[in-house]
């Protein structure tokens, strides 16, 4: 049982790069393990998508705050959120696979949601077809608004997901 107590969020530092790629290959490792690569195959895809995911968020999000997920002082995730006068971007969440599933996720996510409520502002996020973490934007009151060959791109807002909002624990 997780202690919501014990978890914060702190700003990335140049000292986080190896536990994001490490973050980022967890949430990759699925995937990868059905297309059967041997280590050195994965660690090159995986460095090279890594890379290229950084590089995007910072050129599309220069303005996003970054943070990484601590429970225990130990860095377990991280969220990245972009802030605009009128919503609340959240780009990216993701969770070491020991933290996935425990409610780490929905108060991460309640917090932004508390935040745009106060704000009146609209959250808005984008998620692979495939990603589990459908399920639980759905839980949280999100609707799909849009969606492309590999992606479905999900809004929140005060007006249409008041009956859906969770409380914190």
């Amino acid at each position: 049982m997780i202690d919501f107590s014990l978890l914060n969020c702190r700003a990335v530092s140049g000292e986080d790069e190896n536990f994001l790629f490490e973050l980022y290959a967890s949430t990759r490792a699925e995937e990868l393990d059905a297309w059967g690569w041997n280590q050195s195959q994965r660690e090159a895809f995986l460095q090279m998508q890594f890379k290229a995911q950084r590089w995007s968020y910072q050129r599309n999000f220069p303005q996003a705050e970054h943070q990484i997920v601590e429970y225990c002082d130990r860095p377990i995730g991280s969220i990245l959120v972009n802030r605009r006068p009128t919503e609340i971007l959240l780009v990216a969440i993701a969770l070491l696979p020991k933290y996935r599933n425990q409610g780490i996720g929905t108060r991460l996510i309640q917090t932004l949601l508390d935040e745009a409520t106060q704000n009146h502002q609209l959250v808005r996020l984008q998620v692979i077809w495939h990603n589990r973490a459908f399920h639980l934007y759905e839980r949280l009151g999100f609707y799909k608004t849009s969606h492309t060959t590999s992606h479905i791109q999900m809004e929140w807002q005060l007006s249409k997901a008041s009956s859906f909002t969770i409380s914190h624990k």
